[in-house]
């Protein structure tokens, strides 16, 4: 499956809290790298430049800058499960995007009862979240 990314915040101690699209959230511990690429080193040196940290364009990563930036994959396979109240949900244009369905499918599915309002997803001011458990149970395995 492919990870894409959601968000990235930067902790003490040169960790990253990343979370996914999928609704998953891993802290990422950036200091091994230092040691092993040296371009990772001016993180090191450069408290601002560590915090500059931001979602690579379409999440298929994170950037610093032109020359350090590392893959969803790595920061995946790589970061630390944590848990969170928001573990297991997504927007609805995430959870499209990863079934490959239109949002008026899943509020179909929610107007005719297939999804339950409350339970499976449910709408925060303008925007729908929905669990990724509902999702795996009315439509499958993500396509992406």
């Amino acid at each position: 499956m492919f990870h894409k990314v959601k968000a990235v915040n930067t902790l003490p101690d040169y960790r990253l809290i990343v979370q996914f699209v999928e609704g998953v959230t891993k802290i990422y511990d950036v200091k091994p790298l230092f040691a092993k690429w040296v371009p990772f080193k001016a993180l090191e040196n450069d408290p601002a430049l560590f915090s500059a940290v931001e979602v690579d364009v379409g999440g298929y990563g994170i950037v610093w800058n032109d020359n350090l930036d590392l893959s969803c994959d790595e920061l995946f396979e790589n970061g630390e499960m944590v848990t969170t109240p928001f573990d297991g949900l997504m927007a609805f244009t995430d959870a499209t995007q990863l079934w490959g369905l239109n949002e008026s499918t899943l509020r179909k599915a929610i107007a005719s009862g297939k999804l339950i309002n409350g339970v499976d997803a449910c709408k925060y001011g303008k925007q729908w979240v929905i669990s990724t458990e509902a999702m795996k149970r009315e439509y499958g395995q993500p396509k992406i």
